[in-house]
Parts: C-alpha cells; sequence; structure tokens
C-alpha cells in the first residue's frame, strides 16, 4: 500500500454527513492509502482496526465458503468496507477485501470511527441504513443461491454489475471483471459459469468483448431473474 494525501470530501460517506465541527478531527486521524489492482486490504480472520472508504476504483469483498471463494458484495466510490465485526470485542475480520483495479481510499482506526458515530448522529443512523440494506441483499443472495438455477442467477449477478459500475462508450458493463470473480459472485464453479455465459451469448442475451459483457436483450435477460416470484 502507498499513502496518498488526497482527501475526496464530496464522495466520502463519512465525511459527508459528519458534522462540520468533527471534520478537523477526522483530517488528523484519517489515512489515506493507495493501492494496485489484486492486492489484498483486508484478510479475513485478522483482527478489526477499523473501516474503510473508498476515493476511487472499486474492491470485491469475499470469504471462505469451505474450499470455495464467495463475492459478498463490490465497494465502488464513496462506499465504506471493513465495517462487519465493529463493536464487538478482540473482534477478526469476517471478510477478505481486494481491490479490483488501482484504488484509493481512507483508513479510519476502530476507536476514532466509534467515537465519531457517538458524536455525530446523522452518520449513525445512515450507517444503520446501510447496515439494514447489507443484510437485505445478503438474504436475498442466499436465497438465490437455494432456490434460482444458474442461468438465473448469472442474469441476476449481471444486472447487478450493470447498476454498480455503469456501462463504458461500447455499452458494455464497465468493469474487467474476471470469469473466476464473476463465478464466485455468481456462487457457482467456474466451469458452470464458462458454460453458461457461453449459453446466454448462443441465444443472444448477451455478447462478450473480451472480459467485458454487453446486454444484448435486456427484456430476454430479465425474464431469467422472475424465476423465483
Amino acid at each position: 500500500m502507498r499513502k496518498n494525501t488526497n482527501c475526496d470530501l464530496q464522495t466520502c460517506f463519512m465525511c459527508q454527513l459528519a458534522l462540520k465541527e468533527w471534520k478537523p478531527a477526522i483530517e488528523n486521524h484519517r489515512k489515506n492509502l493507495s493501492v494496485k489492482k489484486g492486492e489484498q486490504i483486508i484478510k479475513e480472520g485478522e483482527p478489526v482496526t477499523g473501516v474503510y472508504f473508498i476515493y476511487s476504483g472499486s474492491v470485491k469483498v469475499h470469504k471462505k465458503w469451505g474450499e470455495k471463494d464467495i463475492i459478498i458484495r463490490f465497494a465502488t466510490k464513496g462506499k465504506i468496507f471493513g465495517h462487519r465485526g465493529l463493536g464487538v470485542e478482540n473482534s477478526v475480520y469476517p471478510i477478505s477485501a481486494t481491490a479490483l483495479e488501482a484504488t484509493t481510499f481512507c483508513f479510519i482506526e476502530k476507536e476514532f470511527f466509534l467515537a465519531t458515530l457517538r458524536v455525530n448522529h446523522e452518520l449513525a443512523f445512515n450507517l444503520m441504513m446501510f447496515y439494514a440494506e447489507d443484510l437485505r441483499e445478503s438474504e436475498e443472495k442466499m436465497r438465490n443461491l437455494a432456490l434460482m438455477s444458474v442461468k438465473s442467477r448469472l442474469a441476476v449477478a449481471i444486472f447487478h454489475l450493470q447498476d454498480l459500475f455503469g456501462l463504458d462508450e461500447q455499452n458494455c458493463i464497465s468493469i474487467d471483471l474476471s470469469r473466476q470473480d464473476l463465478a464466485a459472485f455468481t456462487g457457482a464453479t467456474y466451469e458452470t459459469v464458462f458454460r453458461t455465459m457461453n449459453d446466454l451469448v448462443q441465444e443472444q442475451l448477451i455478447t462478450l468483448i473480451g472480459k467485458k459483457i454487453q446486454i444484448r436483450d435486456a427484456k430476454g435477460l430479465k425474464l431469467l431473474t422472475a424465476e423465483i416470484p
């Protein structure tokens, strides 16, 4: 990791919601860092030291599930990660976090962040809402894993990635996601996802341009996501 002195107060989840009077304290306690693509920021099982706020780039939040590695969610500009495990004494991170691309972020130590929540009620409220949404998405993902076919889960994943990362000038989802990561996010093996992707291409629902995905028939692909009422 490399130190970075830049700070984006306009996009940081914490700085946007913190009291104006508290921001000098944040300035004194924050540590801005930069990582390269593929660099691990958090390792599952390590003691919780603090939380992270992304200024630019993106991160995959993942964990071991038996012998598999599953991606729980993605964190992008302005979002928080490393928050799981907060509030429990001598806790460890239940997840890992790895940069999907060159990423800059702010690190705030656990003790100062908890003190910030006690003082900044708007920030604490919005963090509670974030936890609620995070839990809802996790429960929905578990339901999909149990009840949906791989093809339907893959369709759900593709739309989620489009919503999160947007489209580039070629109308492709704007993230170079490896097939291994797509499989880990879908909750299936690499081989199964590879075959299913080819099926979607043959059915003219998507087009592949390198590692990028372009939705060709949004209506047809959307029908697959309605497998569960």
